[in-house]
């Protein structure tokens, strides 16, 4: 398993460079980012989350008993539409908080998979969330710089309490005696 980076590390503020479409090392990265997420109940993980500034997302929204992971290479956001929706978003960098987050509801996302094809996905809901998210990750933006400046406030006063109580990635939410 990979170790996840967790903020407020600079590397999650940092933009990552596009891979080399048909790189068999990229084939590689993503098992082990696939392993690390399931292994920490995740629902998608960026590249740079576990320490690679390279553009590399895996995302699994499926039902917890199907494993369907996609990996997608240089994704890029063509569109999103529909009027912007609140909701609590968790993240395996930021443990032991959720964090309300505005997103439009549906996402166009154009990408390319292990092998080199170029594919174009639309969704709605989490994996609609999902895709939003990880982008994000990929333009060196965490939950923090997506929230909005209240509710930034609120989930850093969050974040350093889940730190000290020593939330691990995985969790979203944690006590003040330390359980999560």
């Amino acid at each position: 398993m990979l170790k996840i980076i967790t903020s407020p590390d600079p590397l999650l503020n940092q933009v990552s460079e596009p891979c080399q479409i048909g790189d068999k090392s990229l084939k590689k990265l993503a098992k082990q980012m696939e392993r690390t997420m399931y292994a920490t109940d995740g629902v998608g993980i960026a590249a740079p989350q576990v320490g690679v500034l390279k553009r590399l997302i895996v995302v699994d929204c499926g039902p917890e008993d199907e494993r369907n992971p996609m990996h997608m290479v240089n994704p890029e956001i063509l569109d999103t539409w529909g009027d912007p929706e609140e909701a609590e978003e968790g993240c395996l960098s930021c443990p032991g908080i959720q964090v309300v987050i505005s997103r439009k509801p549906w996402a166009r996302v154009k990408y390319y998979d292990l092998k080199g094809e170029e594919w174009v996905i639309e969704s709605d809901g989490l994996l609609g969330r999902c895709l939003q998210h990880e982008i994000d990750h990929l333009d060196g933006k965490t939950l923090f710089e997506s929230a909005s400046p209240r509710e930034r406030i609120r989930a850093l006063k969050a974040y350093e309490e889940a730190r000290r109580a020593g939330a691990k990635p995985g969790e979203v939410s944690i006590d003040h005696r330390g359980r999560a």
